[in-house]
């Protein structure tokens, strides 16, 4: 154990963060194979609609009249649908990354404001999310390579909604309390090599259950699940290893102008776009959804609360996971919201939702995704080389 604990393997694979501009670009190429498997985005609150959904029906509520729950389609359960087996690796993959990392450590919320923010945040995220019926994974990272229009106005107005609660949280009111505490230098010293061995052993154990987990959905299941499942796994491993949260990244781009993530970011979406691009070309469908104003409200709603929570839908996963307990408010925000939107959603205006569906097509459409990509990045570089007036 001890060979394995100082091996350059574990200290730069295991322990070690990843370049998280690397990361993002492996996340990006796992994702395209996972579209062309499974015919689906990576996304995660689709899922957590019919988990709330769920819930609600354990309550008594009958759902069939609301016709969000219809179009989500509660059929099964979180063990036997692709989504929810893909969360479900997602754990594994977070909770391994950050077992191997020593990231394992549950820390309370750090004040009521701090509570507040992580509960209103998930709401708005949650019920922005569903409205656009996509999150920044579903709509954005996953959306934007694959050539429907909505995504980009998706992009536009999630960024206006990053953008103005980073002015919010700003205020005063919402500074981070910082205490002293006196402690003993006894206190302080932890015995790693032993805490290391420890989470090693929790490692191999959710290793040996994840492999008993997939052996069971090949024979006794679906092998597709059993594939979700992997996949799910990596996702969480390279998400947690890069820490790779969209909240950060602009966050980080527009107080500090610190562009690499964000120029990476939207390279590895233009380097998938070419991939997908093939594989729409070869029978797959891409989700097309309409330009709306409940898609450009949702979009800001989003980008709003992903920012006041603190993490965007990857971000408050893998640290929710790490035992941030800040972040397990968030989830349930997040569930909320999903709730929110899908018992209201038939209350809401036809001019509101319609919209016009606009697929880029054609021969000319690699052409102009590609263009906007480019776009993209020259704007992100520049706005990072402005100066503050």
């Amino acid at each position: 154990m001890d060979k394995l604990l100082n091996s350059t393997f574990y200290k730069k694979y295991l322990s070690s963060f990843y370049n998280n501009s690397a990361a993002v670009m492996i996340l990006s190429l796992f994702c395209v194979l996972y579209f062309a498997i499974f015919g689906g985005v990576f996304a995660v609150t689709g899922e957590f609609t019919r988990i709330g959904g769920e819930i609600l029906e354990l309550f008594g509520m009958d759902l069939s009249s609301y016709s969000y729950y219809q179009k989500q389609n509660l059929n099964g359960t979180i063990l036997t649908r692709v989504d929810g087996v893909m969360i479900i690796g997602m754990c594994f993959g977070c909770l391994m990354a950050a077992a191997f990392s020593n990231k394992i450590a549950f820390r309370k919320i750090a004040s009521k404001t701090r509570f507040f923010q992580a509960l209103i945040g998930g709401i708005l995220a949650g019920f922005g999310a569903r409205l656009a019926w996509g999150c920044n994974l579903a709509n954005f990272f996953t959306g934007l390579p694959y050539f429907s229009l909505h995504t980009w106005v998706f992009a536009i107005f999630m960024c206006l909604g990053v953008y103005a609660a980073i002015l919010l949280v700003k205020l005063p009111i919402f500074a981070p309390k910082a205490k002293m505490i006196k402690v003993s230098s006894a206190s302080l010293k932890i015995d790693e090599n032993r805490q290391k061995k420890s989470f090693i052993f929790a490692c191999i154990l959710s290793f040996i259950f994840a492999l008993v987990f997939i052996l069971f959905l090949i024979f006794a299941v679906k092998v597709n699940l059993a594939i979700a499942l992997l996949f799910g796994a990596i996702f969480g491993w390279l998400i947690q290893k890069g820490q790779i949260c969209f909240t950060s990244c602009f966050r980080d781009l527009f107080l500090f102008k610190r562009a690499n993530f964000a120029i990476a970011l939207f390279f590895s979406m233009f380097i998938a776009s070419f991939f997908v691009y093939a594989l729409l070309n070869n029978s797959l469908n891409a989700k097309v959804l309409e330009i709306s104003i409940g898609l450009c409200v949702g979009a800001f709603l989003f980008g709003f609360g992903i920012v006041f929570a603190g993490g965007c839908e990857c971000g408050f996963f893998y640290r929710m996971l790490e035992g941030q307990s800040h972040f397990f408010v968030v989830g349930v925000g997040n569930i909320l919201g999903t709730m929110l939107i899908a018992l209201n959603y038939d209350k809401l205006p036809k001019w509101f939702l319609n919209g016009e569906k606009i697929k880029l097509s054609g021969a000319s459409s690699l052409l102009i995704e590609s263009a906007l990509f480019l776009i993209s990045i020259c704007l992100i570089y520049l706005y990072s080389r402005r100066k503050n007036v």
